[in-house]
């Protein structure tokens, strides 16, 4: 399922506010860093994500990696930067950003 433009835009004001969740370091995608962004998204639904990597190739090879690994849709990537969502419909709305969110601006 894709997102559509307006949700993307919804989810980077949403995402513009969050601090990351997930770092990726030159040591790649180890079973804990993804066991820990499942664990981040099952909560979240909207995360970002930092790439502590210089070269841009490497961010790029990681990020595909880290999107089909978790299942999850790529939102907004920026420099070192990137936004995952991952819909979790029974996720707790006290952790959900996306949830918190549209619970703060009166959109349910």
């Amino acid at each position: 399922m894709s997102l559509s433009q307006a949700q993307k835009k919804a989810f980077r004001s949403i995402g513009h506010h969050l601090n990351p969740v997930v770092m990726i370091s030159e040591n790649g995608i180890s079973e804990g860093v993804l066991a820990e962004l499942d664990r981040a998204l099952n909560d979240h639904e909207l995360i970002k994500v930092k790439f502590a990597l210089p070269e841009r190739e490497e961010r790029e090879a990681m990020l595909e990696e880290l999107v089909a690994a978790s299942r999850a849709e790529l939102v907004h990537k920026i420099g070192k930067m990137a936004l995952l969502y991952r819909a979790n419909p029974r996720a707790n709305p006290k952790l959900s950003n996306v949830q918190r969110y549209a619970d703060h601006h009166g959109r349910h």
